[in-house]
């Protein structure tokens, strides 16, 4: 059996130093830091004060607002994130086969800020206040859902959730997706809208967000000695995932080409590696062998 090859033919971003591709890229290259004070809530009883918002976003650049009010952040980042990569794609979904185009998204907590908006409103307004959108809304798979129901996707449709992994794993997946000859094409990735009181609180009282609050551009720091925790951010980064002979057969331009995934798990502590870095270590071997790669 032939080897299928998978390439990324179309990108799609929604971050905090930059909406849309262009913007987010050219923030890249000159270092900005999209991490700030808090906006989205007044966190001054809160310890941690700064965060990665995406400020610039306006989700009727493509949605309707009655769209708009039935889905959460996280998934209209991601709806907006997807518009764009099958556009930088090229996609013509009106020419290919919709039974073997796949969703596979990543998320660690899906809609958590209707949650939280939907916990306010039962506990202050009663039960028969509570939206009839807040199931759909939150559940974490919604997301890919919509990508799937707003363009006619038929092939498989699934959401990964591994906490800080829960993108790539989704992207590593889709590619096994391809692989097995399942679909031709997967529009995978990932999309968080998760910066709201509760989440803040909970990861600062686990004592594992920076408290860098007086210098926020300089806050992440995951490598450094002086290092103090990580900065919540939100947004979405969306790929276009091909067969290489189906993206050739559309002309399409190949940005890259994935050859191996590999993962793993340490068994070992909630939040702490295990030493040695064992798993990390076995993860690389997997991904290599994948590969076929010396």
């Amino acid at each position: 059996m032939t080897r299928r090859r998978i390439v990324v033919t179309g990108l799609g971003a929604i971050a905090p130093n930059g909406v849309g591709l262009d913007l987010f890229w050219e923030a890249l290259i000159q270092g900005k830091s999209g991490i700030n004070p808090i906006q989205q809530f007044d966190p001054q009883d809160h310890a941690v004060k700064i965060a990665g918002e995406v400020n610039d976003f306006n989700p009727e650049s493509m949605l309707e607002p009655r769209e708009t009010r039935k889905l959460d952040r996280f998934s209209q980042f991601c709806l907006v994130a997807s518009n764009e990569a099958i556009g930088h794609a090229g996609l013509d979904l009106t020419a290919i086969d919709l039974d073997r185009v796949g969703v596979m998204l990543g998320t660690g907590v899906g809609g958590i800020q209707t949650l939280e908006e939907q916990l306010h409103v039962i506990l202050n307004r009663g039960p028969r206040r509570v939206s009839p959108h807040f199931i759909p809304k939150m559940i974490a798979n919604i997301a890919a859902g919509q990508i799937a129901i707003r363009w006619g996707l038929r092939g498989p449709n699934q959401t990964i959730i591994s906490a800080c992994a829960s993108g790539s794993d989704a992207i590593g997946l889709a590619m096994k997706l391809i692989k097995t000859g399942d679909v031709d094409v997967v529009i995978t990735g990932g999309t968080e809208s998760s910066i709201t009181p509760l989440t803040i609180a909970g990861f600062s009282n686990m004592k594992a967000l920076s408290t860098r609050n007086e210098s926020p551009e300089a806050a992440s720091r995951p490598f450094d000695l002086d290092r103090d925790g990580f900065v919540l951010g939100e947004g979405a980064g969306i790929l276009i995932l091909e067969d290489l002979e189906h993206a050739q057969s559309r002309n399409a331009k190949i940005l890259a080409e994935l050859v191996g995934y590999g993962s793993t798990n340490d068994a070992f502590h909630i939040t702490k590696p295990a030493e040695g870095g064992q798993g990390a270590i076995k993860a690389m071997t997997k991904a290599i062998l994948d590969a076929q790669v010396n």
